[in-house]
C-alpha cells in the first residue's frame, strides 16, 4: 500500500510523529510501511496507520524505531508528547478553565 502525505497546509499545525518518521527515515531510505514493519517485527497496517497520523507512537513502537533507525525511543516519544499537547491546547478541553490556579 502506497504511503500518502499527511503534512498539513497550516504551517503552525501540530506535526504527528509519524509524518517526521515518514519524511525522514522512510521516503530517505528508499523503504515502503511493509518493509519498516517486516524489520520492526509487527503488522504492516501499524506502520500505515502510525506514518498517516491515526496511531500514536507507543513505548514498544519508539523502541522498535530506536532500533531500526537509531535516534533514542525518548526522541520518539518526546515528539509523540509534544504532538498531543499542541492538539489537545489546541481545541478546548471542558473544565480547564474553571480551575482557579493556585497562588502560592
Amino acid at each position: 500500500m502506497a504511503m500518502e502525505k499527511i503534512m498539513s497546509d497550516d504551517p503552525l499545525a501540530p506535526v504527528h510523529p509519524g509524518e517526521i518518521l515518514l519524511e525522514e527515515f522512510i521516503r530517505p531510505h528508499g523503504l515502503t510501511a511493509g518493509r519498516v514493519a517486516a524489520r520492526m517485527k509487527i503488522a504492516r497496517p501499524r506502520i500505515e496507520k502510525l506514518v498517516r497520523g491515526r496511531t500514536p507512537v507507543t513505548v514498544d513502537t519508539a523502541l522498535r524505531l530506536e532500533r531500526l533507525f537509531g535516534p533514542s525511543a525518548q526522541f520518539w516519544l518526546n515528539l509523540q508528547t509534544r504532538y498531543d499537547l499542541e492538539t489537545a491546547k489546541a481545541a478546548p478541553i471542558a473544565g480547564i478553565e474553571a480551575i482557579e490556579p493556585l497562588r502560592v
